[in-house]
């Protein structure tokens, strides 16, 4: 029987790598088109067919790859470099930034336009900008420490005052707020309390004459009187030169003597109960006043003082879009050659590991697929390291120990310069 004579349409491979590429055809065959609009990429992905062409050796055998194939590869090579970088650069900034705007994004990663952050920011990019440092981490940690020691902090201080009765000791100071609270809407912490905890940060009265004490040089001690007859007397007339540090320690010791000795009363708390020395009598002060912080949850902000609970939180949260392909340098754009040809390697492999040996006639040819893809995963995590090493050695931190690591030596330095004599 004799053979048929076989006409083929073609006999060469289609789907084979064209020495170099079309700027028209990048954008349509791009997985995700984030740098569809730069002409910047447009120009690079398309020398990347050429790269990739003389690399995998196209001039002397088929690459079974399109020129869609590398443009793929070259938008991820650009998209893992921008991640890498991004990553970097959250090591550098989260502890300064924790706490600030923050906003919403795209199914790309791009910031949302409208958002507060974009606003505020007037169109900037976060990824590309230098931050102030302002320690926030610490600060935010710092402030309950400022608020338990009077100075301030991120917890708002209310006062609140409870009428004393004759003979009474004992006060339910939770019944007193929490009932003001619920039914006075002139309260700036009406609402804010029902059962929640309630801290005492002072309590204290105010007296009801303008003035009751005078005090000279020795600060109000050492000196005898009480606020319902006469005030304090002490010999105004010694002078003595002292040194600014005793000043200081009288200072302390005159405030403290104000809040210890010279309050004529002291109080006693216990559970959600003041107690109140000695016992109030006619002659006691008719209110007393009590600053407290009213205890919330972590996760609340609220609206009359905004602490950065909506803010940035950790890495997920931090405003960093892709970065824009024209902000990458020449350092960056070789290694985005070097792995985007790593890719395409990889899927070359991938292609040719359906077919482990092609038959022709007499013969077979076997396909190098495990080799190139073993050779595209090892380039690929050599390449990832290699960039997080290099980042890693740049981090604020490295670069300020390498400024002084320069300091100390040209100290060292011109320690050894010897000093010149002038000669007349």
């Amino acid at each position: 029987m004799a053979l048929p004579a076989l006409s083929p349409a073609s006999t060469t491979n289609r789907n084979v790598l064209p020495i170099s590429g079309t700027v028209t055809n990048v954008s349509p065959t791009l997985p995700f088109g984030i740098y569809a609009g730069s002409n910047d990429f447009l120009s690079g992905a398309t020398d990347q067919v050429a790269y990739t062409y003389k690399k995998l050796g196209g001039d002397v055998l088929d690459i079974e790859l399109t020129e869609g194939n590398v443009y793929a590869a070259y938008e991820e090579a650009v998209l893992e470099y921008s991640y890498i970088v991004n990553l970097h650069q959250s090591k550098n900034i989260l502890s300064n930034v924790l706490g600030d705007s923050t906003g919403s994004f795209d199914q790309d990663g791009e910031l949302k336009s409208g958002d507060a952050l974009s606003s505020s920011l007037g169109g900037g990019r976060v990824e590309l900008m230098y931050p102030k440092f302002d320690y926030g981490f610490q600060r935010r940690v710092m402030g309950r420490y400022s608020t338990d020691a009077g100075l301030g902090g991120d917890s708002l201080i209310y006062s609140a005052s409870f009428s004393t009765s004759t003979s009474q000791q004992d006060y339910d100071l939770q019944q007193i707020i929490s009932s003001s609270a619920a039914t006075d809407t002139t309260l700036d912490f009406f609402g804010k309390v029902n059962n929640k905890k309630v801290i005492i940060r002072k309590v204290y009265y105010k007296t009801s004459r303008a003035m009751w004490r005078f005090y000279g040089y020795y600060g109000g001690f050492h000196v005898v009187g009480n606020m319902r007859t006469y005030g304090q007397y002490a010999d105004d007339s010694t002078f003595e030169v002292v040194p600014v540090w005793h000043n200081k320690l009288q200072a302390m010791a005159y405030e403290d003597a104000i809040w210890s000795r010279t309050s004529h009363y002291s109080y006693e708390l216990k559970n959600n109960k003041i107690r109140i020395f000695p016992i109030p009598d006619e002659t006691s002060p008719r209110n007393f006043w009590v600053e407290f912080t009213v205890e919330e949850d972590a996760w609340v902000e609220t609206s009359d003082r905004q602490v950065g609970i909506q803010g940035i939180n950790n890495m997920n949260t931090l405003p960093f879009a892709n970065i824009p392909y024209e902000n990458i340098n020449s350092i960056g754009k070789q290694w985005i050659r070097r792995f985007g040809l790593s890719l395409a390697k990889e899927m070359l492999a991938q292609i040719r590991g359906k077919f482990t040996t092609i038959p022709i006639p007499g013969e077979s040819v076997t396909m190098n697929a495990d080799q190139l893809l073993s050779q595209a995963k090892e380039e690929q995590e050599k390449l990832r390291e290699e960039l997080k090493t290099t980042l890693d050695e740049l981090t604020y931190a490295k670069l300020s120990e390498t400024n002084s690591t320069i300091s100390d030596n040209t100290e060292n330095t011109a320690k050894r310069i010897p000093t010149g004599i002038y000669v007349g």
